[in-house]
């Protein structure tokens, strides 16, 4: 055999060696998911797009790709005396929920990471360089006929360099952080072998949406549509995101893919996520890892699912998804506003207890100081309506003698009151004399409670009647609306029950379109359950001021507390409007704004939960909130509209 020949088939020989070695290493190193997920990718014709520039770090996960663990099973790790974490990662993110025991201490350090650091449960004192901040983190109250809170979650972005120690509080804390890079010191004390001397980070980072070292409230934050039944609030740091994200019951999310890395920490409720080619129950406290392009979905229970999605690194198309969401919220609430507190009834005479059904005339506000017990026992002795100067200055114009609730401005300078514990709706001024009744009677007999009111440009006004009265026996058959022409001929034009719990109304503009929420729905503890559930309705109003066509206008949000025992309450009350047809509603959740299509905008949150509220001051730019005893106002960029007779 000549030279060439041989030298020809050797090379040939090993070309098929060392081809089929690569394939062999490729196929070894290939993850064992890999071939279904490109099997599905093809199935749903899903776009596979590649991050390019990451860094390679060589750090395995503790969390197996794709499968659920709970927390629990994650090892505990004592940090320093009374200091405890789990702590898991993934590529470029790590998370470490710890937990202080009272007045326990991390001691001085300087990160090497950037940190996000939340409060969950309890407080904490918290060194930044030479300046303390105390973050703390408050539970939502159920709501009762006397106090209501809204929760609050503190937390701060620390960079990397700044000088750090936190102290728990009395109650201790429970903390939430997040570093990216990983932080290596952990993974030593975990026993991670050939762990490298640093870790690299990404080369491009991105502009964070929050400052370093400042305090933010979680629930300031917009929430952010990113699909249908899917919205969060998004927290952008240099180099990772954070999507608290809250999916609606029953939603159903289809296999897709991207290719920023996942880590998913269910908060609350249920979900089944689908993964791959298959599924799996996720609870609260579960924790699984999608790798990028990993393909994935998910179905909602009926509880609904609040998550934590940790991506990394950041995704580009929710961080634009956001500032459309800001820009269209800035349109209308401009970006330095926030609300302040006008009054505090607890520490004013005379005192306020249970505000409602602010309306604005001739410089005024004038609303109902209702009295509940803690029990929702009403006595209208204990009750007034207030004349409020935009000063914050106020004084009762009548007290004692009913316990109102919804007006408007009526006739001649004077108002229109919901006597709701009176059984009527009448005519008063703003001296508090009633100059007549109105109405006090449907099919000869009782109307129940009238809880808010809306004048037509004709002369007539629509009223809502949820019966939300002491009485055990009602005189109507349930739960309804009415109205009342300018000659006084009153029709109900809903049929009883119809609603839940009717509550808050409001005419467009233009007057052809009726709205009324729907305040309770789907409660063990109370007595009518509709088809309305958590929307806002809205109805063709006809020449005769009866209604048609009605339809779903706005779909509220639910509180976790709702959500928890499969309820549909999303205690909407009074609602405001604007000249561009924007609605404004007060709800358990805080003052929810959707624009004139029905389509959500954004949302204004405040302490305690939001009654009812108004526009007034000369430009009627100004939104008047009620809640309880206290009084709030915020600048809008929008003239609100009222029909003054």
């Amino acid at each position: 055999m000549n030279l060439k020949l041989t030298n020809r088939i050797f090379n040939s020989v090993f070309l098929v060696v060392v081809t089929f070695a690569m394939v062999q290493c490729k196929q070894s190193t290939a993850p064992e998911w890999q071939e279904t997920n490109e099997a599905l990718i093809s199935q749903h014709s899903l776009s596979v797009r590649e991050l390019t520039d990451l860094p390679e770090n060589g750090i395995a996960s503790n969390l197996e790709a794709g499968k659920v663990i709970n927390l629990d099973k994650v090892d505990s790790l004592e940090l320093h005396p009374g200091v405890n974490a789990k702590i898991f990662w993934g590529t470029g993110t790590m998370v470490s929920v710890i937990q202080m025991a009272p007045n326990s201490k991390i001691p001085d350090e300087v990160l090497s990471e950037d940190r996000f650091l939340f409060v969950q449960e309890g407080s904490i004192n918290q060194l930044i360089n030479d300046s303390a901040v105390t973050l703390a983190s408050v539970k939502r109250e159920e709501p009762d006929g006397s106090h209501s809170g809204t929760p609050k979650t503190e937390f701060v972005y620390l960079k990397k360099g700044t000088k750090s120690s936190i102290t728990a509080g009395d109650s201790g804390a429970r903390l939430l952080e997040l570093y990216s890079p990983l932080r290596l010191d952990y993974l030593k004390q975990l026993g991670i072998e050939n762990l490298p001397s640093d870790i690299i980070d990404v080369k491009n980072t991105q502009e964070p949406n929050i400052e370093f070292n400042k305090v933010y409230d979680l629930y300031d934050f917009q929430l952010t549509k990113l699909a249908e039944g899917a919205h969060s609030r998004l927290i952008s740091g240099r180099n990772t995101q954070l999507s608290f994200i809250s999916m609606d019951p029953g939603s159903t999310f289809p296999h897709h893919i991207h290719p920023e890395e996942q880590m998913m920490f269910v908060m609350r409720g249920e979900c089944d996520e689908i993964i791959l080619d298959g599924k799996a129950r996720m609870v609260e406290n579960d924790v699984v890892r999608l790798p990028g392009n990993m393909v994935h979905g998910a179905y909602i229970s009926e509880l609904g699912c609040d998550a934590l999605d940790i991506f990394w690194p950041a995704r580009a198309d929710y961080s634009e998804k956001e500032k459309a969401v800001l820009s269209a919220y800035h349109e209308i609430i401009p970006e330095d506003a926030k609300p302040e507190l006008l009054v505090d009834g607890t520490k004013t005479e005379p005192a306020l207890t249970f505000s409602e059904g602010p309306k604005w005339m001739n410089g005024k506000v004038y609303f109902s100081n209702m009295y509940f017990d803690q029990n929702w026992n009403a006595d209208p002795k204990k009750s007034s309506i207030v004349e409020l100067d935009p000063s914050g200055s106020y004084k009762n114009i009548t007290e004692g003698k009913m316990q109102a609730n919804g007006l408007y401005p009526y006739k001649n300078g004077n108002l229109i009151v919901c006597d709701m514990i009176g059984h009527r709706v009448v005519e008063m001024t703003t001296t508090g004399q009633v100059v007549r009744v109105l109405v006090d009677k449907y099919d000869g007999k009782p109307i129940d409670g009238p809880n808010d009111v809306i004048t037509d440009t004709k002369g007539g006004f629509y009223f809502t009647d949820p019966q939300f009265t002491m009485e055990a026996e009602k005189s109507q058959p349930g739960r309804a609306v009415y109205y009342v022409s300018p000659e006084g001929k009153i029709t109900r034009i809903v049929e009883p029950n119809e609603f839940a719990m009717p509550n808050g109304i409001l005419l467009s503009p233009d007057g052809k379109i009726l709205y009324i929420n729907n305040c309770y729905d789907d409660e063990s503890w109370y007595p009518v359950n509709s088809e309305k559930d958590n929307f806002i309705w809205a109805y063709d109003v006809n020449e005769d001021g009866t209604i048609t066509n009605g339809r779903q206008f706005a779909k509220l949000f639910l509180t976790g507390n709702v959500l928890d025992r499969k309820g549909k309450s999303s205690s909407a009350d009074g609602m405001a409007i604007d000249k561009m047809g924007n609605i404004y509603v007060g709800t358990y959740y805080g003052v929810q704004i959707f624009n004139n299509k029905g389509e959500y905008v954004g949302m204004i949150n405040l302490p305690s939960f939001p009654v009812s509220l108004c526009f007034g001051d000369e430009d009627m730019k100004t939104l008047y909130i009620v809640s309880y005893s206290k009084v709030y106002k915020i600048r809008t960029n929008m003239e609100g509209y009222i029909n003054y007779l």
